[in-house]
């Protein structure tokens, strides 16, 4: 299984990134994925995720109106669109996948990639 992230960058607040994540080596329609971030001296924390079927996303409340995951599954790669950022989504930005439903529960994800670094000034 291999996740590979990319589209992490600088910019000023109130800019806007997209972040992609491309997976392999799995059945991919079969896995929920997620996007989670890790700031210097914080814990990782659940960002945005989409279920299997991409028919329901979730977003953390730090983030709700400005980001949209988002999945192609004829490409396996999922994405999140970030807008209107702020310095405090400056982090260390994850794709991650976990075989099954997400339904809310941000745990049990088993499969990561490598992370991609998103700065906002």
């Amino acid at each position: 299984v291999q996740l590979v992230e990319s589209g992490g960058g600088s910019v000023q607040a109130g800019g806007s990134l997209r972040l992609s994540c491309a997976a392999s080596g799995y059945t991919y329609s079969s896995y929920c994925m997620g996007w989670f971030r890790q700031a210097p001296g914080k814990e990782r924390e659940g960002v945005a995720a989409i279920e299997t079927g991409a028919r329901s996303t979730y977003y953390a409340d730090s983030v709700k109106g400005r980001f949209t995951i988002s999945r192609d599954n004829a490409e396996n790669t999922i994405y999140l669109q970030m807008n209107n950022l702020k310095p405090e989504d400056t982090a260390v930005y994850y794709c991650a996948a976990r075989r099954g439903y997400f339904r809310g529960n941000w745990k049990g994800f088993n499969y990561w990639g490598q992370g991609t670094q998103v700065t906002v000034s």
